[in-house]
């Protein structure tokens, strides 16, 4: 075995570089979006162990909706770039790059056991930069074909070293290859094909047999002419002990599908489900169709699955031919090389191995594939593509006449190939161009329509995307999903009546329920979030509850196991005022799935609604120990512990919303929220730097204004306060509490007498009842020495508060003063005495107000999951709070007692005591 020298491997890399590096500024796209974004096991907070209890996309391998692909290595070398760059996509594409590189090198010296060198770097460069591999390398989930190919190639490459000296067998060798099919087998299914291909390599390449001599052999033991040779006995052993481990594999990796093959249906893989003969002519058909994509890979597209390529039905269909002409060309060359002895047969003996041997996995012989045609399944067919094309391009170079065009053939088609190389990586930018550049090839196919609208759905543009999604249902009017997509932006469109039209259509084409057989066997699981989407539409209809409450219940029936139902069905019930039935559903979900954090939040909620803050709070713990940057259960935990009035548990409530703005640094809600608790805590520097980051994120958040104004009010910074008020009046110029603040520092503070008046009229224009704002008025009144109308006054305002005592008691004080001054028994009075009563008192009862806007708090909504409605219609800025902490209890009552103290002092005055 030769080894590759430095300048092979530079070139070889070079080349590599030159066609990749424009990979690195791709996106996640495609598959990639559920093995990588939507993928938990790449997250350090799940256990190791999960990895290899799950499937390649996250779902454990016990459940019915699992893809059934076992690739835990791979998903191990995901969760290490996670670790180090988390959804970083270069990071990625680079770890890619470089798998296919160590791919590329070690195929070469693969080529070298077959090849000369100079026809090994020729196969090694053809296959270095095949576009068909783009798949592979530019799309991240390919990079199970990457890792699985490195262990592939090393397992054969080990093999070929346990034929030792005088034909004797060494082992180690062979223990090292059977360990290394079973680690790229856990790179990915097809890397235990390799046994196969060792075992051709024994019988034909290392005992030199071709298929007449092991005949001829055979009859002789047979008819018992002769013995079994002692290298035929050792070829023999060799061969069982490869079979033996390969078997032992097979049972290790049906017991951990749990004897169940993944569920597809007629959209993945059509012809999987067609009668006689079109199954079979199709399946045979698609041959030929992946030897045209190694042959002239000029239009490739990302996804050939549902109408990409239409069933072949009948024998007198014309792509018969094609597939009669692909297996003549393929006996002819496995004759040559089975029949005829020699290095050239060995060669093309050993490539028609490397191409048929790992395709048979996704050849649909043995089981059904959910795919058509897939180019990253191609990526080790390939290699024996390029050795077959090498050894021909050495045959016709050693020809003097055709050398040099030879020579110019290889050029061009290296050229030509690396720059269709470097084009397509761009296609895989974005899903947008991925798909956009799929729909050139083929528009026959309603999942490309789909995916084209799902990009331009992300993107916000809703209206081109219903686009997509119509033209997807006109290609394939029975696809249920694309009736749920149009639905789905018929809705974010408003356009409720069409939406709903949408959804009823998918559910029209929804399979019935067969007693005794499996549903999803017969449809795809997210097609029953028809059922979902259809009742989260009608629910808006306050009178239509009971009818989705009935759509839940139904996808429930279909799949007991469907958590998103209950967890949509949860949040109806609570709707519905419901909360013991949704305790009930939310429970009967954490069965199937405890490590969600969602549903541990969900619960929380629903205690909440059940008056019990203790059991909600430890539910809210639950979620953040499954996940500590839960935004939701972050925020709403504080909440609770901050209206707990529990002191002790405010330096936490403090740290969770923190954590919070770390996770959500542009939610004004956060910072306002952190300055309620600096209030709580008298830290007012502190709380007045937090309403200020509020109001930079949100200049018109009512809550934050209000308080801010409130806190220079209460610190003695009446006048700072003003300005704030202002832009709060500016925003809500009917905010009450924000007009009577405004009133009693301009007529306390700045004695703008007519402004104050202002406020006060204004508070009484929105509201003719509103006592607070009537008495202030009267206040006002008697400021401008009107006795008579603030007499008049101060009797309306008693007749809208009768059991008010201190309205009777000013009163009885204005009628003293109108008498004292009608018979004028005494020359003055001081004028400001009963405004300075009404002045603590006014100010005593705004600040009895005021406190509990101070109280407000808000919430978000959790995407995806429950929105915490009730939750938030409980927490409405400027809602009065109803739970307040011993400590502010006693302030309260603290300024209550000296205030009535002061009234009933300046009283004595007025009253000549």
């Amino acid at each position: 075995m030769a080894d590759v020298s430095l300048k092979e491997a530079a070139l070889i890399l070079g080349v590599v570089a030159a066609c990749y590096w424009n990979s690195l500024f791709c996106g996640f796209v495609f598959d990639d979006v559920s093995a990588i974004l939507d993928n938990k096991d790449l997250h350090p907070s799940t256990p190791l162990k999960n990895l290899f209890q799950n499937d390649f996309w996250g779902t454990p391998m016990s459940e019915e909706r699992s893809h059934k692909s076992y690739r835990p290595l791979t998903v191990l070398t995901f969760r290490l770039n996670y670790l180090f760059s988390e959804l970083n996509a270069v990071s990625y594409h680079f770890l890619n790059l470089v798998f296919h590189m160590v791919v590329c090198i070690v195929f070469l010296k693969v080529c070298k056991l077959f090849l000369d060198s100079r026809s090994s770097v020729v196969a090694s460069l053809l296959f270095a930069v095949h576009p068909i591999h783009t798949e592979a390398v530019t799309g991240v989930v390919g990079r199970a074909e990457l890792l699985s190919s490195i262990f592939f190639l090393a397992a054969f490459l080990s093999y070929t070293k346990s034929k030792g000296p005088d034909n004797t067998i060494v082992w180690t060798p062979i223990a090292v290859t059977v360990f290394l099919v079973a680690v790229a087998t856990l790179c990915k299914e097809q890397g235990i094909t390799v046994v196969g291909i060792c075992c051709v390599y024994e019988v034909f390449i290392a005992q030199g047999y071709t298929l007449p001599v092991l005949l001829d052999t055979a009859v002789q033991i047979l008819q018992g002419k002769g013995s079994v040779p002692f290298s035929m006995l050792q070829t023999l052993l060799k061969l069982i002990v490869l079979m033996f481990s390969t078997l032992l594999l097979v049972v290790v990796r049906v017991q951990v599908i749990q004897s169940q093959l993944p569920v597809f249906t007629r959209f993945d893989n059509p012809a999987a489900v067609s009668p006689s003969p079109a199954r079979q002519l199709t399946f045979n058909y698609l041959l030929p169709v992946n030897a045209w994509l190694l042959l002239n890979p000029s239009e490739l597209c990302c996804d050939w699955t549902m109408g990409t390529i239409p069933l072949v039905e009948s024998l007198l269909d014309v792509r018969n031919v094609a597939t009669l002409t692909f297996f003549c060309f393929l006996g002819s060359l496995i004759v040559f090389g089975l029949r005829y002895p020699g290095d050239s047969s060995k060669t093309v003996l050993m490539a028609l191995c490397l191409i048929v041997l790992p395709f048979i996995p996704a050849s649909n012989l043995f089981f059904p594939v959910g795919f058509v045609v897939a180019e990253r399944v191609l990526y080790v067919p390939s290699m024996g593509f390029c050795i077959l094309v090498a050894h021909g391009w050495k045959k016709l170079s050693n020809k003097s006449v055709l050398r040099k065009i030879s020579w110019v053939c290889l050029a061009v088609v290296l050229f030509t190939h690396a720059l269709k190389t470097l084009h397509r990586n761009w296609d895989w930018e974005s899903e947008y161009t991925l798909f956009m550049s799929a729909l050139k090839v083929n528009k026959n196919n309603a999942k490309l329509w789909n995916n084209v609208g799902h990009a331009l759905e992300n993107e916000k543009n809703f209206e081109r995307a219903l686009q997509f999604f119509i033209q997807a249902t006109q290609v394939q009017p029975d696809d249920i999903g694309a009736h749920m997509n149009v639905g789905r932006t018929y809705k974010n469109l408003n356009k409720t009546k069409e939406a709903e039209e949408s959804y009823m259509t998918a559910k029209s084409l929804m399979p019935q329920i067969i007693p005794g057989k499996k549903y999803a066997a017969r449809v795809a699981p997210n097609h029953l979030n028809v059922y979902i989407n259809l009742a989260n539409l009608i629910r808006a209809n306050e009178s239509r509850l009971e009818e989705a409450d009935q759509l839940y219940r139904q996808a429930i029936s279909m799949r007991p196991d469907f958590k998103q139902a209950y967890i949509s069905r949860g949040e109806l019930l609570l709707k519905m005022n419901k909360p013991l039935k949704a305790k009930e559903a939310y429970l009967r979900a954490l069965e199937l799935d405890r490590t969600n954090a969602d549903l541990w939040y969900n619960l929380a909620i629903v205690y909440i609604e059940l008056k019990d803050p203790t059991e909600a709070l430890k539910n809210f713990n639950r979620a953040l120990e499954l996940n500590p940057t839960h935004k939701l259960a972050l925020f709403n935990s504080a909440l609770l512990m901050q209206e707990s009035g529990n002191a002790r548990l405010r330096p936490e409530a403090k740290q969770r919303l923190l954590n919070y703005v770390k996770e959500e640094p542009q939610d004004a809600n956060g910072y306002f929220n952190l300055g309620m608790l600096a209030m709580d805590d008298k830290k007012d520097m502190e709380a007045e730097a937090w309403m200020k980051k509020a109001i930079r994120l949100q200049p018109n958040f009512r809550s934050a204004l209000f308080n801010l104004a409130l806190l220079y009010s209460q610190t003695a910074k009446e006048l700072m306060a003003l300005p704030i008020l202002e832009d709060l009046l500016r925003y809500y110029p009917d905010h009450t509490k924000g007009l009577i603040l405004k009133g009693d520092i301009l007529m306390n503070q700045k004695k703008d007498i007519s402004g104050a008046k202002m406020c006060f009229e204004k508070i009484l224009e929105l509201d003719p009842n509103n006592v607070q704002g009537k008495h202030n008025l009267c206040v006002v009144y008697f400021e401008e020495r009107d006795l008579k109308k603030a007499e008049k006054c101060l009797v309306e305002t008693l007749a809208l508060a009768p059991h008010e005592e201190y309205i009777q008691r000013h009163l009885n004080i204005v009628r003293s003063k109108i008498a004292s001054l009608s018979a004028a028994e005494q020359s003055s009075l001081p004028a400001d005495g009963i405004a300075a009563v009404e002045e603590k008192k006014k100010t005593f009862e705004n600040l009895k107000e005021v406190k509990n806007e101070k109280k407000t708090t808000q919430t978000t909504v959790n995407k995806g999951h429950l929105k915490n409605k009730k939750r938030t219609e409980k927490n409405n800025m400027d809602k009065e709070t109803p739970k307040k902490s011993t400590k502010e209890i006693k302030d309260i009552e603290k300024k209550r007692v000296a205030a009535l103290k002061r009234l009933e002092e300046i009283e004595r005055i007025l009253n000549g005591e």
